[in-house]
């Protein structure tokens, strides 16, 4: 069974392709991923590995505080993202508005 890690910390510079490649020496690697900004291209410094579960444990084990390009990595095993409630305001809250 495959198991999904988070890649923390990964330098600006890091992609998808390196990312894998440097996985790849932990075991077979399914898919790798760097996530990118929208807004401006740039990289958000967190991807996701997809590896067979024992693959993926050896990775945790290897790398997780490890320097990977420059920067010392947080690898651990990817959570379900939580449901975020859907706001109007990019400012947070739904609270009431004030007059003034």
């Amino acid at each position: 069974m495959a198991k999904k890690l988070y890649v923390g910390n990964l330098s600006y510079g890091t992609t998808s392709e390196s990312l894998k490649a440097g996985f790849e020496r932990a075991g077979a690697v399914s898919d790798a991923a760097v996530l990118m900004d929208k807004m401006t291209g740039r990289s958000r410094g967190f991807g996701f590995v997809t590896m067979e579960d024992a693959d993926a444990d050896k990775a945790v084990a290897m790398f997780d505080g490890q320097d990977f390009e420059g920067r010392n990595i947080k690898v651990n095993e990817a959570r379900p993202m939580e449901e975020r409630p859907r706001g109007g305001s990019s400012f947070g809250g739904g609270g009431a508005r004030r007059s003034f």
